[in-house]
Formats: C-alpha cells, sequence, structure tokens
C-alpha cells in the first residue's frame, strides 16, 4: 500500500489507497514522483498536487492560510499543522459535529486558527453536535464528545481559537496587535471604528486543551476575542484545560451568552481595552492553577466604554482568587453566586478586590458597579474578608446550594465536555 499527499486549496488531505498517484497540474512539472498527468490538472497553475492516504480519507491537514471560502465538513477531522488564517473577505463554514485538532508546537509554530479583521466564521454547531477543537493528541473521532483518552489537566498542546474584528477597543491606536500571533503576522491586527462588525457565528463550540507559550508571558487563550462587533453571535462556548486565559475580550462589542471554562491555567475571563458587550449565563470551574475566576481591566486609551457580566455560577479552588478589577475598570456585575474558594484570611488567596486608586474611585462613583453578589464561605472566613475595599455592601453570604442567584446550567448540558466529565453536579 502507498502513501501519496495532495494538496488542493492549501489542504494537505490524508487518504488510504491500495495505489496512489499524484497529478501533476501541467506539463513542465518536474516533480519525481510526478507519474500521472490529466487535461484536468493541465488547467491548474504548475505546481503539483500531492495525496497521501491515511486509513479512509477521513483527515485533511490545513498548512495554509484560508484564502478562498470553504465549509468543512463533520465526516472529518481538520488538523491544524502551522498558524491559520481566515484572510479578509474569507467565510469559513464548519458543519455541526466537526472536530478541529492543532498539531503541538510552541513559539512562532504554535498552531491556532485565526479569523482576520474581514473574515467570516460561520461555526454552527448544536446540543447534540458540538464543534470541537482539541489538540491532535486527542483520539476524539467525528460522532464523540467525550474524549476517550485525554485528561482534563492537560493543556498547553496547541493553540486556540482568535477572532478578531472592527469594533472599536481602547488602546494607543485604533488598531493592534494581539497577544499570542508574532507582530510580523499583520493577520493578527485588530480593532476600528464599526461597533456592528461582523466576525459570524459561533454556536455550541468547545476548545479544549490550548494555550500554547509563543513567548515569555505570551501565550495564546482558549477563545479570543479582539475587537469583536456586536454583528457577532457568539453563544454556547465552552472552553477546557488552557494554558492561558479561558476566554478573554480586547475591547469590541461583541455579547456572549452560555460561556463555561473548566480549569484555565490563568484567568478563566479576563477582560481588556474597553470592551463593551454583555456576558450572560456563565460558569467557571477553578482548577488548582487558576489565577483569576475574574480579572477586569480598564481602557488602556481614550475610550472609555463599560460591560456587563451577569448571572454566573464560580467554583473556586485551592489557589484562585474570586475577582480583581484593576487599572479604572468599568464594569456592572451582577446576579453571580461563588463557592468553593479559600480562606483568604488563612491562605492569602480567594478574595474580591479593587487594584490602584483608579478602579477604588470607579466603585464610589458607581462605574464599577456591583449587585446581588452571593457567596458561600468556607472555614468560617467573615464577608470583609472576600469582598475588600467595601464591596461586601454588594454580597451576601449563604448555605452552599442555597444561592438565589446564578447561572441556568440548562445550556451547558449534554455537549460539553464539562457535564461529561461530571463537573456540573454541583451547580
Amino acid at each position: 500500500m502507498k502513501t501519496k499527499k495532495l494538496r488542493v486549496g492549501g489542504l494537505l488531505v490524508l487518504a488510504t489507497l491500495t495505489l496512489a498517484t499524484t497529478s501533476c497540474k501541467k506539463e513542465g512539472c518536474t516533480d519525481e514522483t510526478a507519474i500521472n498527468y490529466s487535461e484536468e490538472a493541465k488547467k491548474d497553475d504548475g505546481s503539483c498536487k500531492y495525496e497521501e492516504v491515511i486509513n479512509d480519507g477521513s483527515t485533511i491537514i490545513v498548512s495554509e492560510n484560508i484564502s478562498e471560502n470553504t465549509t468543512w465538513t463533520n465526516d472529518k477531522v481538520y488538523v491544524l499543522n502551522t498558524r491559520v488564517t481566515v484572510l479578509s473577505g474569507v467565510t469559513l463554514t464548519i458543519e455541526p459535529g466537526t472536530i478541529i485538532k492543532g498539531e503541538v508546537g510552541t513559539g512562532p509554530n504554535a498552531t491556532a486558527l485565526i479569523i482576520a479583521r474581514g473574515g467570516k466564521l460561520m461555526a454552527e454547531g448544536n446540543a447534540t453536535s458540538p464543534i470541537i477543537f482539541t489538540t491532535i493528541a486527542d483520539e476524539i473521532q467525528p460522532g464523540q464528545i467525550d474524549s476517550p483518552n485525554m485528561s482534563a489537566d492537560l493543556d498547553g498542546l496547541w493553540g486556540g481559537l482568535i477572532v478578531l474584528g472592527n469594533a472599536p477597543i481602547s488602546a494607543d491606536n485604533p488598531s493592534v496587535q494581539i497577544e499570542g500571533i508574532p507582530p510580523s503576522d499583520q493577520n493578527g491586527l485588530y480593532g476600528g471604528s464599526d461597533a456592528t462588525d461582523n466576525s459570524g457565528v459561533l454556536k455550541y463550540i468547545s476548545i479544549r486543551h490550548g494555550g500554547a507559550n509563543i513567548g515569555e508571558g505570551n501565550e495564546i487563550n482558549g477563545l479570543t476575542l479582539g475587537g469583536v462587533g456586536n454583528g457577532t453571535v457568539v453563544e454556547n462556548i465552552e472552553v477546557v484545560s488552557n494554558q492561558d486565559d479561558g476566554i478573554e475580550w480586547f475591547g469590541g462589542s461583541v455579547n456572549v451568552k452560555n460561556a463555561i471554562v473548566w480549569n484555565a491555567g490563568d484567568d478563566a475571563l479576563d477582560t481588556d481595552q474597553a470592551w463593551s458587550g454583555t456576558l450572560d449565563n456563565f460558569i467557571v470551574i477553578a482548577g488548582e492553577t487558576t489565577d483569576h475566576a475574574l480579572e477586569i481591566d480598564g481602557p488602556e486609551g481614550s475610550a472609555l466604554a463599560a460591560h456587563t457580566i451577569r448571572n454566573g455560577s464560580v467554583k473556586g479552588a485551592s489557589n484562585t482568587e474570586l475577582a480583581d478589577f484593576r487599572d479604572g475598570a468599568r464594569i456592572n456585575l451582577a446576579n453571580t453566586y461563588f463557592f468553593g474558594f479559600p480562606d483568604p484570611a488563612t491562605d492569602g488567596r480567594g478574595d474580591f478586590s479593587l487594584s490602584g486608586q483608579a478602579s477604588i474611585d470607579n466603585f464610589t462613583n458607581g462605574i464599577i458597579n456591583f449587585s446581588n453578589l452571593e457567596i458561600t464561605l468556607e472555614n468560617g472566613s467573615m464577608l470583609t474578608d472576600v469582598f475588600k475595599d467595601g464591596t461586601d455592601a454588594n454580597a451576601s453570604s449563604v448555605m452552599l446550594n442555597a444561592n438565589t442567584v446564578g447561572a441556568d446550567v440548562t445550556p451547558f448540558l449534554g455537549w460539553t465536555l464539562s457535564d461529561k466529565r461530571g463537573e456540573l453536579s454541583n451547580f
């Protein structure tokens, strides 16, 4: 049985044949493996097609940017072996149930899928067939939701999903380079003036085992939303075991509904650069390396928009802070329940704090606004031990599972790895 390679539109196709042939696209192709010539190939551009077959043709390696409208189908597994960008003016459609795997790589070799400004991702999974992004080490196949071999503790095995748009940001310039992408790659630029910008539809997507490091302190988030406009639909998103943040917003105006982050290596939810949208209905399940459940940063430029985060349930871990509001943050946080955090009076972690005078001033002036926050305290700690800087006035202590606010867990049942592994039983 022979194997050859076939490159078509930037995709390297793998399949299994009893006899593999390659087609030179036109006469004059000098590749010594080109043993078959056809009139159809003659119409092409002078390069050679290679075909390699593994198993039954169910794996496609994506090795180049996507420069024309493309559909990924759920009968195949798509493997990113480099940083792949959906270019401006191009739409990538991903069918429900499709599995995308990233090869292992760090630094400039980190694999990721990027939707550039002006590009679109139409990735509409559903409650029985989510779209799954994971590592090449994951043996999951189409039709499966739970992995047959991957521990939820494994992270940093590929990059992540990065969506960039033309909506306003608050930075030194109207558009800047996204973190996690080398400055030499101009497809990493985000930000603009169109708050209604549309980068597509993301529904029922599970992103697992990512967060590859491209440099010191510069990792890729599970889902990065940079300057994404509110014309974009983002609903029912899961991020599991990302080495950096679970979901991070950099400005923009996109709204997100039904998001769950389990075992983030840094912050579960991180907001920056005056994001002006709303996150509605969310769950955070902290892991042993999760730093903050919520890290809320202030504007970096002249734009001073605020965002809203509401209806959330947050399960802590031994090294995790509830939330930190930094650098003049601007936010409305409402209807959120915290439990499972360490006692800050003894462990020095597990608190809810305002960092810096600008954030304290914004809280005093109602620019940072908290309402209906509840917590189940651990080890006899006091409400004022946890909620610092006067924020205890907006919080109350409740018995475990006696909370009156929090997330609706129903949208996460059935399709998430978190549910399959039993992590939602306490919500």
